[in-house]
Formats: C-alpha cells, structure tokens, sequence
C-alpha cells in the first residue's frame, strides 16, 4: 500500500492525565520558581536559577529526573515550561531508543504546591504544542514521550483535571490549525480544505458543513472568489460550517480566508517568500479548528462560519489589475493589485454571511497584509473592530489564551482611498495598508459590530520560541474559541 502523501490530520499530540499520586515506573520533572531557588527550598545543580524553560537533567537515579523552571510562576512561564520540557522528555525518549535503551514514553510533572488550576492548563497547553511535529518525511519517525502525567494534590485534583481537560480542547484546535496550514499546497488545494474541514470538524456531534463548488459559486454570483480562483485549474470552494446549539442567545459569524496557495497572481510576488504561501490560508484553517473546539465544549453560541477558499495562480484565465469585480450582493470592487486578493474572497463572503445568516457579530481572520507584519512584528495580530466591547472582548480572550492583540485604528480619514472612479470601490489604494484593507472590508458588513483580525506576521513563525515551533502557528484558533466563550 502507497504511504499517503501527508501524515495524519489531525496530528497525534502527546496525551495528558491528572492524577493525585506518581507512578514509581516513570520519570518525575519538578517544576521551580526562581524564588523556590533563590530561598534555598529548592536544591539545584550549579547555574541552574529556575527561569522559565530552563530544564535540568539530573543524574541522581534515585530523585526526580528533570528540575524544570517555570520563573515567577505566571501561566505564560509555565506554558514555556511546557513547551521546553516536553521537547526535552522528547528528545531523551529518542536518544535512549537510539542507544538500545528503554525509552520514557510517560513522564510525570510535580507542579510547585502553590500552583492552581490556571497553571497546570497552561503548562498542559505549552507541553502539547511545544512538542508539535509536521514533516513530511520518508524516514522512520522519531521515538517520542506519549504521556504527560500532571501531579495534583487531593483537594484540588477535579478543578485542575477539568482545567487540563478544557487546555487540551484549546491545543487540539491550535494544532488543528498549524496542521491546515502546514500541508502542502501540491496536495492542500480548495477541494482538500474543503474535505478535510468536512472529515475533521463535521465529524464533531453539533457541527453542519455544506461545501459550495464553482457552480454553485457562479450560480450566486460570487464575483471576487471567482475572479481570484479563475486563473486556477482548482477551482474555488465556500465551506460553510454550522453550530446550532439549544439555548443560544447569541449567533456569531466567523469568516477565515482559506487561499490555499498564493502567486500574487499577474501582480507577482518575488520568488524568495513565494514557498511560505501554502500558509496563506492561516486564518480560515483558524476558524475551521475554532469551531471544531466551540462544538467539542458545547459552548453554549450559535456559530457560523465561511471559509472562502481559492488558488491565486497565473495563466490566461487569471483576473487582472483594472478588471471589475461584482461581489455577492452587488457592490462591485477595481482591483488594483492582483496579490491583494484575501480582500476580494472575504468581501464575498462577509456579504454573503451578513445577507443570509443575519447574525448578532462577524470577525474575519486573515493573513491580509505585509502592512501589519511591518507594523506590529511576527508575534502580535492586528485588531480592528468597530465597537469597542467588542475588540476588549476579543484582546482579553487573547490575554487569557497567550495570543497577543493590538488594536488598530479605522481611520475616517482614509475612507475616500477606498472609493474608485469606475466601481464601487478600489481594493488596493496607496496609503497605510492594514487599515485600508480593513476599510475596504467594513463596506461588506451591513453595519453589523464588527471585527477584523489580520495575522500575516504571527500566523507563521521561522523559529521556535515558548510554545511555538517553526511553520504554520495556528495563532488566533485559541483566541476564537475563549471569544465565542465570552458570550455565555
């Protein structure tokens, strides 16, 4: 049987327990702060202080295996607390099968007694995305620890399991998202999205997916999607996913650009950062595992939500600068510039979604623009919104969950940039591209509150740091998840 060409989706992540009591059969990790170091309560080798990550092999078999630093003890340090000791634990795993020894597929973690429910679900978060692994590979895999075995005591053992439980639902969905954006666009075109949110998310008891085709799309007259996926020989797919659960009060809609590979089109991007591309569709794999998650906690929102999948390609079919676009709903758009082509398939979608599900909020997700990489760097989204509830809503959850916002403005003063002499409006004007581009999508809203989360720096990352490891970041799948839960 031919192996198939990607590994499993979703990946296998490491399984994580709570228990009142260690195992005498596995090794123990012992999680530090600095101040446990500096007080003497904790005896250390040399140079070990406990600063976050910092871990500590010992070789005294007849103690705990590893001292693990989570520094002054706030749940980001204990998230790179996890993420370090679990590649650690991987790594030992891998050499001692190496060298014909017996492996530690479980490890156990004794967290300090002060540390509380917030803390053993952030170390539970660090250690099973930091240990994520994506590759595409014909050499046999790597031996890795399979268990993580958190130590709790009694009286605190059901709120830190349940906590544990709800961070594991979290990774899964940021894990969800990295693997949507790691594969690759030789297989990953919009008929494979469209399937795998099918296979992954509809498989989850609560969730509705209905995949729309091009003629459905042309039959509706989605003008931007066509127009973007027109120069491809895979055409374009809309995935709708649907979470309608008893009792909701509230009914959000989540719209995620799903470009499964982008060329920039006739308007070419340059040849060194085309390979990142498979990516590009960061913010709909976001929104597909966001979901996903939403149903498997049975929160307690109606959600909807569009990915507008498409392939920016070049040929003789491919859309062109000066063309004029008619999205859903009739606005049309002059397009400006071939590579700003996220804009053109969520303008279609917004439209759609606002038009036919009516809901009460829309956020989009978006690898939108160079703009805000320039801006706000590789590790903080970008935050537009239309009311100011709803962007504090949206950067607490991202607080809560280790993902970093910054709110960005809507600057009144640019609307005219966006207007065009020949069509309703112009996709791609001069002038500070991040909020331009968020302009141009407000006009497909309706009026509805409204925000705009544009990822093009945090959701991919070239080396590792805490939890996050090089390729596809799922940055904003968590954020997503603790938002819709903001709204019990």
């Amino acid at each position: 049987m031919a192996r198939p060409p990607l590994p499993s989706v979703p990946s296998r992540l490491v399984e994580v327990e709570v228990a009142d009591r260690t195992r005498r059969t596995a090794p123990v990790a012992v999680l530090v702060t600095k101040e446990d170091v500096a007080e003497g309560a904790v005896s250390g080798p040399p140079g070990f202080a406990g600063a976050e990550g910092e871990v500590q092999e010992l070789t005294d078999g007849d103690g705990p295996r590893w001292l693990v630093g989570v520094g002054a003890g706030a749940p980001r340090h204990y998230r790179t607390a996890g993420a370090t000791f679990v590649r650690a634990a991987h790594a030992c795993a891998d050499t001692t099968a190496s060298s014909g020894g017996r492996p530690p597929l479980t490890v156990q973690v004794r967290p300090p007694a002060r540390a509380g429910a917030a803390e053993y679900a952030a170390f539970a978060t660090g250690a099973l995305l930091g240990g994520y692994r994506f590759r595409v590979s014909g050499a046999e895999a790597p031996v890795r620890v399979r268990t993580l075995r958190l130590v709790a005591p009694g009286e605190g053992l059901t709120e830190c399991a349940d906590a544990v439980a709800r961070a594991v639902e979290l990774a899964r969905a940021t894990a969800l998202a990295r693997d949507l954006a790691n594969a690759p666009s030789n297989v990953k075109d919009p008929a494979w999205l469209a399937r795998t949110a099918e296979r992954t998310a509809g498989a989850t008891p609560g969730i509705d997916v209905t995949v729309r085709d091009e003629k459905w799309l042309a039959r509706n007259r989605f003008g931007g999607m066509l127009a973007v996926g027109g120069g491809s020989a895979s055409p374009p797919r809309l995935v709708e996913l649907e979470y309608r659960p008893r009792g909701a009060t509230t009914h959000l809609l989540l719209v995620g650009k799903g470009i499964t590979f982008d060329t920039g089109g006739l308007s070419l991007k340059p040849n060194a950062g085309m390979h990142l591309m498979r990516t590009d569709m960061s913010g709909g794999g976001a929104v597909i595992a966001a979901v996903r998650a939403i149903a498997a906690l049975r929160l307690p929102v109606r959600i909807t939500a569009l990915v507008p999948s498409a392939e920016n390609t070049v040929s003789g079919s491919a859309y062109r600068p000066g063309d004029v676009v008619r999205h859903y709903g009739g606005r049309t758009t002059q397009v400006d510039n071939t590579d700003a082509e996220g804009r053109m398939v969520l303008a279609d979608a917004l439209a759609y979604g606002t038009a036919t599900f009516r809901p009460d909020v829309v956020v989009d997700v978006a690898t939108l623009t160079g703009a805000m990489k320039v801006a706000l760097g590789l590790r903080t989204g970008g935050l537009f919104a239309t009311e100011d509830d709803l962007a504090d809503r949206l950067r607490t959850a991202g607080d809560v969950v280790g993902e970093r916002w910054w709110r960005m403005p809507l600057s009144e003063e640019h609307t005219a940039a966006v207007t065009a002499d020949i069509a309703d409006g112009r996709q791609c004007p001069p002038g500070p591209g991040g909020v331009t581009a968020a302009l141009f999508l407000r006009e497909f809203t309706a009026g509805l509150p409204w925000a705009h989360l544009d990822i093009a720096g945090p959701a991919r990352a070239e080396s590792t740091y805490a939890e996050v490891v090089p390729g596809g970041t799922g940055f904003a799948a968590r954020t997503l998840v603790e938002f819709a839960a903001s709204y019990r």
